[in-house]
């Protein structure tokens, strides 16, 4: 049964209470009203700086925020960056934490009851469609005019980088949270196919650029025993329905046909569209089929976990997989463990399918996390939760947050310390990064890491990662990588419409991933059975799906 959100109806009362001193028998011989005439402490836009300064109160003010733990942070009330944020702006922070694995229920709990609400909710994700349910029932606070009078960081972000402020601005014109901003180069490509070099190398082949080379390719590595042992146990090529990017249709559909991956949706000339219902799917699915009839897919490739994928890629005595789909290598192996095997795989360029399509799918919207920071209609210094939330997004204040503290996590970059880029950096990491500690706050909360930002760490030769990551995108898929105008920007549904979107989105994919698994395997037959499938599309209102994901972009985006 659907369900619908309660409307909320609170009626505040407010009181103002007059103090007067009584006058009466005292000390005072002259009979006058002994009155406090000393100033009431400043509140709201009276105690907030101008944008861009600091401290950003002029009393030391407390703000109530909600955040949900962070298995990297020991303690956010005695982190060393909270402690730095108070002595900067003269903003305490008293913190709700909410436990991780029940953090989507609290949210929905404090959100549906209208009930202790805390000043700042912060590091959720709340999604557009509760930005857009309660936003427009007052629980978050539209931030349009916080952010013209005090966005000193939040319009040059907005300025740098206008895909941030068109994504976080509802179909209502109103602006209810801040994102985290994340500008991960790589991570806008990452549909990827990594291969092992070595046995390229060994067989004398080359890096396959059409999809005709790359099954010549995985039939060698089947056929020709590759890793020497006399043994005929070579994995072409391997994938996991469950692993980041892993999906066997991830990276070979786009030699066939544009596949976005998630729900498959895209732009084709402003129509919202799937590939999954077109011949050029078909085709790839053929293609897909080959392989496995021929055993150079492997069948586990539809049914292992990420963790199974990985055991095959750190097989313990000598490589056994030569192929598999991934967004990085730790997809299938272990960064920087005893094998080192990791570093032998490279990836593959998208591949050009036989009708000339070679595509590398574009996440042009990845680098903004919504939902990071939201101000209730329970804040008594809105102004004040607003400016500490700009302030987030400033450099060394973003570097603080992220990795900690400048001179022991992190230092600034020396004249001539190139970064990944190339270009001169801007800092060092001296300090590993990841584990429990007491002086950032793990990614939690808005922040701004540019490409300029984080491709401007020193480039360390000892841990290449980042390096490695960076050169495949560069100059392996961002010359195929899909136009913007097809890439479907992110939505804000109504309550009414995201139920009926779940609805469909679950139906239509796990039939479209089922059907994929048996058109592969042969199970049901391409040429027999594809009509079948497209009529069992239009039965679950594929089209219907597809009108209010039209209506939507329509309602924002259509000229």
């Amino acid at each position: 049964m659907k369900q619908k959100v309660m409307a909320f109806c609170i009626m505040f009362l407010l009181a103002t209470t007059i103090l007067s001193a009584c006058s009466g028998s005292n000390s005072n011989t002259n009979g006058e009203n002994n009155t406090n005439t000393s100033p009431a402490p400043a509140s709201g836009a009276d105690n907030v700086t101008p944008a861009g300064q600091l401290p950003i109160t002029k009393e030391k003010t407390t703000i109530r925020v909600m955040v949900p733990a962070n298995g990297i942070v020991e303690d956010f009330a005695t982190n060393e960056f909270t402690k730095y944020l108070e002595e900067q702006t003269n903003i305490h922070i008293e913190w709700d934490i909410v436990p991780s694995t029940s953090s989507a229920e609290k949210l929905n709990l404090v959100l549906s009851s209208g009930e202790d609400l805390p000043d700042v909710i912060m590091g959720f994700g709340v999604s557009n469609t509760q930005q857009m349910i309660f936003g427009s029932q007052g629980i978050f606070l539209p931030l349009n005019d916080l952010i013209d009078k005090y966005g000193f960081e939040t319009t040059k972000m907005f300025e740098a980088m206008p895909v941030v402020k068109d994504t976080i601005t509802a179909p209502d014109g109103n602006i209810y949270a801040l994102p985290h901003t994340n500008e991960c180069y790589h991570c806008t490509l990452p549909r990827r196919m990594w291969i092992y070099e070595p046995w390229l190398e060994k067989l004398n082949l080359s890096m396959p650029t059409t999809t005709d080379e790359y099954y010549n390719v995985l039939k060698a590595f089947k056929e020709n025993d590759p890793n020497g042992n006399g043994i005929a146990d070579e994995i072409a090529m391997s994938g996991s329905p469950t692993g980041f990017y892993s999906s066997i249709d991830s990276f070979i559909m786009n030699a066939f046909i544009y596949n976005p991956g998630g729900d498959r949706i895209y732009l084709d000339h402003n129509k919202v569209v799937v590939p999954f219902d077109k011949p050029e799917w078909r085709e790839g699915l053929r293609f897909l089929n080959k392989l496995y009839k021929e055993k150079l897919l492997d069948p586990q490739s539809l049914t292992q976990d990420e963790n199974q994928l990985k055991q095959l890629g750190e097989h313990p005595d000598y490589a056994i997989l030569g192929a598999t789909a991934g967004m990085h290598m730790g997809v299938f192996s272990e960064f920087y463990g005893a094998s080192n095997r990791w570093m032998e795989y490279k990836t593959i360029p998208p591949l050009k399918g036989p009708n000339g399509v070679q595509i590398a799918p574009y996440e042009a919207y990845h680098l903004v996390g919504v939902g990071a920071y939201l101000i209730t209609k329970s804040s008594k210094n809105p102004e004040a939760a607003f400016r500490l939330a700009d302030y987030l997004y400033n450099q060394e204040v973003t570097l603080r947050s992220i990795i900690g503290r400048p001179g022991t996590e992190w230092v600034k970059a020396e004249e001539g310390e190139l970064g990944i880029n190339g270009k001169q950096a801007i800092w060092k990491q001296i300090a590993d990064w990841g584990q429990v500690q007491n002086f950032n706050w793990g990614q939690t909360g808005p922040s701004l890491r540019t490409n300029d930002l984080r491709l401007g760490e020193v480039a360390n030769k000892d841990k290449p990662l980042e390096i490695i990551m960076y050169e495949e995108a560069k100059n392996k898929y961002e010359p195929y990588m899909q136009k913007l105008e097809n890439v479907l920007p992110p939505m804000f549904f109504t309550n009414d419409q995201a139920i009926e979107i779940a609805d469909f989105s679950k139906t239509i994919n796990d039939f479209v991933n089922e059907m994929v698994a048996r058109f592969v395997i042969g199970d049901a037959d391409l040429d027999k059975e594809w009509d079948s499938y497209l009529n069992n599309l239009k039965k679950m209102q594929l089209d219907k799906y597809l009108s209010i994901y039209q209506d939507v972009y329509d309602s924002k985006y259509k000229k």
